[in-house]
């Protein structure tokens, strides 16, 4: 007989106490996972099952499965590409002015100036607006006729039917709205920057520019890379703010692929139609977010 045929095993360590924790643990998190599984989960698996469908609104119609015969049609329509290439205008400028001007923003906020506490509550202002009601702000202030923006200028432009100057006045309110929550992210990123090391730079000479450009934005790169990489998707899938804004217009200059994707949708019918270009525009942004992610990671590195 050997020592291990008697020696009794320690309680906790045999694999039943962690199936019965991992149970435990399961069960506790199951309350939870239930809405998302309901309300994210689900809804995404039925949207990318009907993008290979021919579903359509009105009663007593028949869906049928068609395929990547959708797919096919997308690459064609003119109208999905044009929209394409306005959200991509409108996502990539809006992120990358909003990283500068949260950025800016952040390091105002970083020094120690009278109410500082105040002005970081009043740059979460424009976060607690819903962005319905932050459109129809800006309508007021674009407003032809009674706009402030045009009494201050001295102008009567048109802002939001003008062809020339819609998209770039949609995106400077795409711009103020997202900034909150940016600048937010950047200053908390900032505060974890050691000042040791700008002490170390102020005594080997280095100045402001200096110290900014070698020591604050490597420290904040991991920040950096998650906050834009987050806007970007936000941007894209941006709806209710252009459309109480513009609706898509004029003409289709503001109309962004989450408005086309609304309009195949609910203006003429097409579900499983308007579901496929949900399907591909999830798939070029993870496209676009994974040669960003690896750019940024190689560079690190």
């Amino acid at each position: 007989m050997t020592l291990t045929d008697v020696r009794p095993a320690r309680a906790g360590r045999g694999p039943a106490p962690n199936r019965a924790r991992n149970r435990d643990t399961f069960m506790l998190m199951l309350p939870a996972l239930i809405p998302v599984l309901v309300l994210s989960v689900g809804p995404l698996v039925y949207g990318i099952m009907l993008a290979f469908t021919d579903a359509r609104s009105g009663r007593n119609t028949e869906t049928s499965f068609v395929g990547l015969a959708n797919f096919g049609d997308l690459l064609m329509d003119v109208d999905f590409w044009e929209s394409f290439r306005i959200g991509m205008i409108w996502a990539v400028s809006v992120t990358v002015l909003q990283f500068l001007a949260s950025l800016g923003l952040a390091l105002l906020l970083d020094q120690d100036l009278r109410l500082r506490g105040f002005a970081r509550v009043l740059a979460l202002v424009p976060w607690a607006m819903p962005p319905v009601v932050i459109g129809l702000m800006w309508r007021l202030v674009y407003h032809p006729d009674a706009g402030i923006l045009n009494a201050v200028l001295g102008t009567d432009v048109d802002w939001l039917n003008d062809f020339s100057v819609a998209l770039p006045a949609v995106i400077i309110v795409g711009i103020w709205m997202g900034m909150p929550q940016t600048t937010v992210v950047l200053l908390a990123g900032l505060q974890n920057v050691p000042k040791e090391l700008h002490e170390a730079a102020g005594v080997d000479g280095a100045g402001v520019w200096r110290r900014f450009w070698n020591i604050t934005l490597p420290q904040l790169r991991p920040v950096i890379v998650a906050i834009t990489s987050l806007d970007f998707v936000w941007n894209i899938n941006q709806f209710s703010l252009v459309y109480v804004l513009t609706q898509g217009g004029p003409g289709g200059r503001t109309r962004l692929p989450m408005l086309f994707a609304y309009e195949e949708a609910f203006r003429y019918g097409f579900f499983g139609y308007a579901a496929t270009l949900g399907v591909a525009i999830t798939i070029v942004v993870l496209a676009v977010l994974g040669v960003y992610l690896w750019r940024q990671m190689r560079e690190a590195d």
